[in-house]
């Protein structure tokens, strides 16, 4: 028995000294970080914004592979299938880690269980946006307006399943109206209709829309997060317009492959922490419309498992098809 806890003992030291060395060594060489969108969308520019400077404090550059389609899930497949070391990481979010679930017919991985959670980057609101000749200054004004005729308006997203379509559908839940779908191949041809009048709201990404907004085409009644926006602070949010609990953030959260050594993505958590603390990385994400996050890898798994849990099951209750 003597010998067997000696043996014993003297593997978890090993194991422990293992780990310890990786930890120490992490990273040996260039980390690749796969954006799963095109470049020159949100995910690329941040990913490359946040790379530039976690390569100053790990030693190593961090080379940002764009690997697009299938709504982002065949490059984040790259990163569950690719080696736990570390050196392969994704920046998710909710369409890609949480949504995609439901969305996405065969999805060949598991956006909980395949991945180790390192940080959540930032939170960006959508806003909801009705073009200048709708008569409603407020949300309540546009719910007044969309009861009085049922089933004569309709609402833009940008794609089936996006956040944009799901925060629709519970806008029509919640206020109890009955308006109509209809789904866009990107923001550009639906804010050409929307400007136009050809549709008469939608929720839309805080970049997108300002501009519009600030030129007097559009109107923001309300932004879709708990919180206000530091881009719009004038702007109430959906809840306290009067849909108590109204809640639809787009998040922006670091991953890697499932089974990660905790030191490494401690390592990990603590440079891209360091990093959003910088003014240029805050100013490159309030040019997103984001606010920074940070904290830990265990913060972002609760926030990660309760955002799947919530749209999953709403997607279900709603009845809303890949």
């Amino acid at each position: 028995m003597k010998k067997f806890l000696t043996r014993l003992l003297l593997a978890l030291c090993a194991v422990a000294t293992t780990g310890l060395a990786a930890a120490q060594s992490y990273p040996n060489k260039p980390i690749r970080w796969i954006s799963p969108w095109a470049p020159a969308g949100g995910n690329d520019v941040l990913s490359r914004a946040i790379g530039v400077e976690i390569s100053k404090t790990l030693g190593q550059p961090v080379v940002v592979d764009n690997k697009p389609g299938a709504s982002g899930t065949i490059g984040t497949d790259m990163v569950a299938k690719a080696a736990p070391d570390g050196h392969t990481i994704t920046l998710g979010s909710p369409g890609t880690h949480a949504t995609a679930l439901s969305m996405v017919p065969g999805l060949p991985y598991d956006p909980v269980k395949s991945f180790t959670p390192i940080v959540l980057v930032g939170t960006v609101p959508n806003v909801l946006v009705v073009p200048a000749s709708v008569p409603a200054n407020s949300v309540q004004e546009l719910i007044a307006h969309l009861k009085a005729k049922p089933n004569s308006y309709n609402f833009a997203s940008v794609g089936n399943g996006s956040m944009q379509h799901l925060a629709g559908e519970l806008f029509k839940r919640m206020a109890g109206v009955e308006i109509t779908h209809v789904a866009y191949k990107g923001s550009a041809p639906a804010l050409q209709d929307l400007v136009g009048g050809r549709v008469e709201m939608a929720f839309e990404s805080m970049p997108t829309v300002l501009p519009l907004v600030r030129s007097g085409k559009l109107k923001a009644l309300a932004v879709t997060t708990p919180k206000r926006s530091s881009l719009m602070p004038d702007v109430p949010t959906v809840a306290e317009s009067g849909l108590a609990g109204f809640d639809v953030t787009v998040w922006y959260g670091v991953f890697g492959p499932a089974g990660m050594p905790a030191d490494v993505t401690t390592k990990l958590n603590q440079a891209i922490n360091a990093a959003l603390r910088t003014p240029e990385l805050g100013l490159r994400l309030r040019d997103l419309g984001a606010d920074v996050a940070g904290g830990t890898a265990q913060e972002l798994a609760r926030y990660q498992a309760a955002e799947s849990t919530k749209w999953n099951g709403f997607i279900k209750e709603a009845g809303i098809a890949p």
